[in-house]
């Protein structure tokens, strides 16, 4: 069973990739010891390790020596980086050290970075970061998962973080929990940018607002999606028509379609589907 018992000293932190969110951290943090800086950081730029110093963090020389005692590793590199950095850092891991990997990836990328974690002796936890760090920073609600995502909640308590919580020893659970909400939050984001430029191009902004503030229902999402489910099934291959003539409108005006098109293809699936199941249950 993962140990849960606070640290009895502050753990030893190493910053893999120092952004946005690592600086935020770090400010909040102030992870300063008495004998000097026990927060270490590494990352690829320069200018980055050269901004360590104004958050507390020693600026280390190499990875090597980011990682070579620490308790703890925040990896916060970029996207498409988060699994090489896994694989390559995982060696200069001490034994026992957990990796905290918070970057927003797909659960199947970390549960490969997880396997070289692991593999080297370290503890993977699987971390999603379920909020823009600033201006919360420390306070920002965190999801993790794995093996060691109980004994990683006492960590990072004892380092500051304050709104954690473990969802289930399963590697890639707390990342799927965040890019699947992210399909409707960016794809919001999206879909309202897209709406928004067809009615500014057409001239028509303040009334389309007006008329989506009166038809908000305000209802649970959980409640809504079942309503849109039953609304694409049942009436999907209408819809997909009358949206096929949206995507004509939106092209007339200028906007590339691109959320529209979309959705054309969603409700002409799921009215598909609807009917296939009704054949099938016949």
């Amino acid at each position: 069973m993962p140990d849960s018992n606070p640290p009895s000293s502050p753990p030893r932190v190493a910053f893999i990739g120092f952004g946005e969110a690592g600086t935020a951290f770090a400010r909040a943090g102030r992870w300063n010891g008495p004998n000097g800086p026990w927060a270490r950081g590494w990352d690829v730029l320069a200018e980055r390790r050269a901004a360590m110093a104004e958050c507390g963090v020693e600026a280390a020389s190499d990875a090597a020596r980011a990682l070579a005692d620490a308790d703890i590793v925040l990896s916060l590199v970029t996207a498409d980086a988060a699994l090489a950095a896994a694989r390559d850092y995982a060696p200069l891991l001490r034994e026992g050290a957990t990796w905290c990997d918070m970057n927003s990836v797909a659960p199947e990328t970390k549960r490969a970075a997880a396997a070289a974690i692991e593999a080297a002796g370290g503890r993977y936890v699987d971390v999603a970061v379920m909020a823009p760090v600033e201006p919360r920073a420390l306070a920002v609600p965190l999801l993790l998962a794995g093996a060691h995502a109980r004994a990683a909640q006492v960590l990072l308590g004892a380092l500051g973080f304050s709104d954690t919580r473990a969802v289930g020893e399963d590697v890639g659970r707390a990342s799927a929990i965040k890019m699947i909400r992210s399909v409707m939050v960016k794809g919001l984001e999206a879909l309202s940018g897209e709406c928004a430029a067809a009615a500014e191009a057409a001239g028509v902004f303040d009334e389309v607002m007006a008329s989506l503030d009166a038809s908000e229902r305000g209802a649970p999402w959980a409640a809504r999606v079942a309503y849109n489910r039953e609304r694409m099934a049942s009436h999907g291959l209408r819809r997909a028509a009358e949206m096929e003539q949206s995507a004509k409108t939106l092209l007339g005006l200028g906007v590339e379609p691109v959320m529209t098109r979309g959705t054309v293809q969603l409700q002409r699936e799921a009215a598909k589907i609807s009917k296939n199941e009704k054949k099938g249950a016949a």
